[in-house]
């Protein structure tokens, strides 16, 4: 059974940082895309960032570039967000999803929710003003 776990989420500042973890198992981790997705009441879920099966390509959303990093641990089986500059549009509850693919074929592709089987319970960050 695959499972992911999201971690890391909590209240910070505006500015501030968090580090987002997502662990896996029951999957070839080496052979699965991950991808970053966020959620606000009463919205769908925005992809927030994504990275190969191999590492090799990395997707971020404008809202997001410059300000986020997404890397992941093959000895671990871990994907990692690490989220700077943090601010208050930010706050969202952060899932993390995987597909038994390498990558993309688009630079769009990675957003569509629908396109995910696999998925976390969702972590929450708060970044207050």
């Amino acid at each position: 059974e695959v499972q992911l776990q999201a971690s890391g989420g909590g209240l910070v500042q505006t500015g501030g940082s968090l580090s987002l973890s997502c662990a896996t198992s029951g999957l070839s981790f080496a052979d699965y895309a991950i991808t970053w997705f966020r959620q606000t009441p009463g919205s769908g879920r925005e992809g927030v960032s994504s990275i190969s099966s191999g590492g090799g390509a990395i997707y971020y959303a404008d809202s997001v570039e410059g300000r986020f990093t997404i890397s992941r641990d093959y000895a671990k089986n871990t994907v990692y967000l690490q989220m700077n500059s943090l601010k208050p549009e930010d706050t969202a509850v952060y899932y993390c999803a995987a597909v038994g693919m390498s990558g993309w074929s688009t630079n769009d592709e990675w957003k569509k929710s629908i396109y995910y089987p696999n998925w976390g319970q969702g972590t929450l960050v708060t970044v207050s003003s």
